[in-house]
């Protein structure tokens, strides 16, 4: 079982969409030409304007605070300075740095610890560019994915052909890139936060069946 640090650090990345976009339901549902039912239009119009807006401010600030809480949990469960939070100022790239710190008082059945520790530096070094390399291009598949299905599932509902979705697209071309941006950056560090919990789940399932090879005795051979 992971660390209960750990734990909460998930949970508080996981926390950063539903934030962001509750503030963003928000301010779509306060119109504030709503002040016309009220006499006092245009004290009641700013006023909607202000909450509207706060409504955005304050989940872009909740989610900030979210991500600095996710790096801080990280480093406490491995018990590391918090000189290293500095590098949640660099987003998913200096959340790799974060989390490619071994953690000084690993849990015992925590494989992934057990593994990185007894590596040398120039396995060590390669394995961690690797694993930056692999992350952030698992993640650019994934979202080539989602855009491909939601094509077909559009295509599929509407019965719009996928040529002329992919046409849309291809003329707001920024605004679906930089939302695939945003996704992509979202992507990398949930990636490694669940990469050691994937790894010591696939470790502890196949830990028994070695276990049982090692310990069955050698079938004995047939005498002619």
């Amino acid at each position: 079982m992971p660390k209960r640090h750990y734990v909460l650090a998930l949970v508080c990345y996981l926390s950063i969409p539903v934030v962001v976009i509750a503030g963003a339901e928000v301010h779509r549902l306060i119109d504030p030409e709503m002040a016309r039912r009220y006499p006092d239009y245009e004290r009641t119009y700013q006023l909607l304007e202000r909450v509207r807006v706060g409504a955005l401010i304050a989940s872009a600030g909740l989610a900030l605070v979210l991500w600095t809480g996710c790096c801080y949990l990280v480093l406490k469960s491995r018990q590391r300075s918090p000189r290293w939070l500095y590098l949640a100022a660099a987003g998913p790239l200096g959340f790799s740095v974060i989390a490619a710190l071994e953690d000084r008082s690993p849990a015992p059945g925590d494989l992934y610890q057990q593994f990185i520790r007894n590596l040398k530096t120039y396995w060590r070094v390669p394995l961690e560019i690797a694993l930056f390399v692999s992350i952030w291009v698992l993640s650019y598949r994934f979202i080539v994915l989602k855009r491909d299905l939601m094509i077909s599932f559009e295509s599929f509902m509407t019965g719009t052909p996928t040529s002329t979705i992919i046409a849309e697209q291809l003329a707001s071309s920024g605004m679906w890139a930089a939302g695939e941006g945003m996704e992509q950056l979202y992507l990398v560090p949930l990636i490694y936060l669940l990469w050691p919990i994937f790894f010591n789940l696939a470790g502890h399932l196949f830990k028994p069946r070695r276990r049982a090879a090692r310990a069955s005795p050698a079938a004995p051979s047939r005498r002619r």
